[in-house]
């Protein structure tokens, strides 16, 4: 008996006792747990989301949609960013206000090609408060995975409250599990075994998180953090 059939095996003896009309797994498993903790209205689950962001060390700010671009061009001046990592679908309004240079995300940039640029803006597939979990999800204005692991200062929009959701199961009604999800909360972060905490090891070493209310691009904006 090969190891194949020994593991088939032992799935044949542990169906036994199952009988052949049983429902499917989905069916049989109760998902009767509470999809949400607390009753908050939108404005509450964005100020939940902004609290737990700022716990896990991220920036926040907030600004509405008219001073998007000024804010943007405020934050990367701040920051001294001559480059700035594009995804392709990336609103071009957005960086309207910037004259920093502007990177393509494109397959063929190496590691270090992606090291030496400066920030890395990007929008998001949904926000999740309870947690302080941003998702993004590979879409056209979030760009391949490694243009937010390997730029040291990722700066990331959330519309709000159209994008933050309360709890990680209305977070995952959003998403398709087919695409490369990546669950960001809070900048790169470890510890080694005396605790000492080291940011940056694996991922972004700053994160700023604007999140945004209304619809046009825009004006001048301002920097105001929590």
């Amino acid at each position: 008996m090969n190891s194949r059939e020994r593991i088939l095996g032992r799935v044949r003896r542990a169906l036994a006792d199952v009988p052949r009309d049983d429902g499917p797994y989905e069916q049989a498993v109760p998902r009767d747990y509470v999809r949400e903790h607390g009753d908050r209205s939108a404005e509450q689950t964005v100020e939940l989301l902004a609290e737990n962001l700022a716990d896990y060390r991220a920036i926040v700010h907030r600004t509405d949609a008219e001073g998007l671009a000024g804010l943007l061009a405020g934050l990367l001046d701040k920051r001294g960013s001559a480059s700035v990592l594009v995804p392709p679908g990336l609103d071009s309004a957005w960086l309207e206000r910037t004259g920093v240079t502007r990177v393509a995300d494109r397959a063929e940039s190496t590691p270090g090609e992606l090291d030496r640029v400066d920030s890395v803006v990007t929008a998001c597939a949904v926000a999740i408060a309870e947690t302080g979990t941003i998702v993004l999800d590979g879409s056209p204005d979030q760009g391949r995975r490694r243009i937010t692991l390997v730029p040291d200062h990722h700066i990331c929009v959330v519309r709000v409250p159209g994008q933050v959701v309360s709890s990680v199961p209305q977070g995952l009604e959003r998403l398709d599990p087919a695409r490369p999800l990546t669950w960001i909360s809070g900048p790169s972060a470890t510890s080694d075994i005396e605790l000492d905490r080291v940011e940056g090891v694996h991922g972004p070493r700053t994160l700023e998180v604007i999140l945004v209310t209304g619809d046009g691009p825009g004006a001048q904006g301002r920097i105001e953090s929590t």
